[in-house]
């Protein structure tokens, strides 16, 4: 068995304990270097194999870990945030799936999800939005022609944008189309993470805000009325009945 987990958005607590209990079991660990926090590789035990992923090819990582399973040995594939959210499994899955070696996916903490905590807002809002679009602006990695930033800012809804923000003015550009310009924004680097930063304003303020700081990269563009707007649930309400407490 073949374990792809999830290591979290940073924050080296915030891997899962079945996550951590891998690492200290495995024999083998391949680690996307350019993303993973390597204090994560602590749990790491003692004799391990341990493997950065990011000079290596697809073909070089599966090489990596059938070798090492068909030793007999225990592979954990280390990813990013979680595995099922821009993580490339899915191309590593099949090659797993052709050479016969099951498989199985642990989730983790994803930065969308630390970004959110970094900024102590809730994406869905009572009384408000209750749609959380996640989405990267298209570049050197295309996106379906359904998918294009201007049509997904339609919808108005609470958005994550990824692996974006060296493109800020595009993007701004591009929510702008549908999003008032006042419209809150934010963009958190390296959430939980010690250097962690945030940066707060409106769609007009952004950019020129992201640009000032000097964020290029290992950042969320965050838009919406999310971020200010938090709105009054009626799960709690005194007066709100439902199937644990009759309302007043």
């Amino acid at each position: 068995m073949i374990y792809f987990v999830g290591a979290g958005s940073g924050d080296p607590e915030l891997i899962t304990l079945k996550g951590y209990k891998l690492l200290q079991e495995a024999d083998l660990v391949v680690y996307a270097g350019s993303l993973v926090n390597p204090d994560v590789l602590q749990y790491v035990k003692e004799g391990a194999r341990v493997v950065d992923s990011a000079s290596l090819n697809l073909d070089e990582i599966i090489a990596e870990m059938v070798s090492a399973h068909r030793e007999g040995k225990k592979v954990v594939r280390l990813h990013t945030g979680d595995p099922s959210l821009y993580g490339a499994i899915g191309e590593q899955m099949i090659r797993l799936r052709e050479e016969g070696i099951e498989f199985k996916i642990v989730p983790g903490v994803s930065s969308f999800l630390a970004a959110a905590a970094a900024l102590k807002r809730e994406y869905t809002v009572p009384d408000g939005t209750q749609t959380v679009i996640l989405t990267r602006l298209e570049g050197r990695t295309p996106v379906p022609e359904t998918e294009k930033l201007r049509d997904l800012a339609k919808h108005r809804a609470s958005m994550a944008i990824f692996l974006s923000v060296s493109m800020i003015d595009r993007v701004v550009d591009e929510l702008k189309s549908s999003y008032p310009a006042d419209t809150p924004a934010a963009v958190v680097e390296k959430a939980s993470w010690p250097e962690e930063r945030t940066i707060i304003g409106t769609l007009e303020t952004l950019a020129d805000l992201v640009q000032e700081a000097g964020i290029k990269k290992t950042a969320l563009i965050l838009v919406g009325d999310f971020l200010t707007a938090s709105g009054k649930s009626k799960l709690y309400d005194r007066k709100f009945s439902h199937g644990y407490r009759k309302g007043e």
